[in-house]
């Protein structure tokens, strides 16, 4: 890779993530961190607004985005691929969602890139039976329950038809057996449990923070699972 491509790599790095460690660029480009150290200030002479936080990494400052951008034919490819997952695996709550983000990226990109982009969509398909959509679009408000860590409220009709009321901590989505999972401890139950998003019937996002502060990772309950497929 050229420094020019790198440069340019380093700064895409910066923007997607909060705070970067010169080890971790350092990796990420197969260069030694004295250079990232180069890199950085090469950076800041062209105008781009990196600082440093110890014990955290670099960052740029609030505020700033790159310009359009040019992509591959591969990552061309492997945006609209993902339009179609979520398009198939996803509920409605988080297709509208990223199909508004993709619009963005589109409105960003040089017309020959977006001409790319819109033949690949024609090109790729994905079906599965009906039975496999849920009866409610629940995953965005899951998602935000678990980047905020808030408690979820919300009614559960269990796999004998039983309905009943549960306060959830939630860990993580997993997908799995061709359906959405709702990993969280149940105050109910004292224990973490496995909920089939599918089988949720009202939902509620409250403003509760967590009651416990050591929650398991969700690769460690899924690792637990022992699913007949590597994750």
């Amino acid at each position: 890779m050229n420094r020019i491509d790198r440069l340019f790599g380093i700064t895409t790095l910066l923007q997607a993530k909060k705070y970067v460690p010169a080890e971790q660029l350092a990796e990420q480009f197969g260069i030694s961190v004295r250079t990232v150290y180069r890199d950085i200030k090469a950076l800041g002479e062209q105008g781009i607004p990196v600082s440093f936080e110890q014990h955290k990494g670099y960052f740029l400052v609030q505020g700033y985005f790159l310009p359009p951008v040019s992509f591959t034919p591969e990552e061309a490819n492997a945006l609209v691929l993902l339009e179609t997952i979520a398009a198939t695996l996803a509920d409605a709550s988080i297709q509208a969602q990223y199909s508004a983000a993709l619009t963005k990226v589109k409105a960003a990109l040089r017309e020959r890139d977006r001409d790319r982009l819109e033949q690949f969509t024609s090109r790729i398909k994905m079906h599965l039976p009906e039975y496999f959509r849920g009866p409610a679009d629940y995953l965005a408000a899951l998602q935000s329950a678990l980047a905020d860590r808030r408690v979820i409220d919300m009614e559960y009709c269990d796999k004998a038809g039983q309905s009943s009321r549960r306060l959830v901590e939630p860990i993580g989505l997993a997908f799995y057996n061709l359906a959405w999972h709702l990993i969280g401890w149940c105050q109910l139950r004292q224990d973490y449990r496995d909920f089939k998003v599918a089988r949720i019937r009202q939902l509620t996002a409250t403003t509760r923070p967590f009651t416990k502060s050591d929650h398991l990772l969700l690769t460690e309950y899924i690792a637990g699972l022992n699913l007949p497929y590597v994750p």
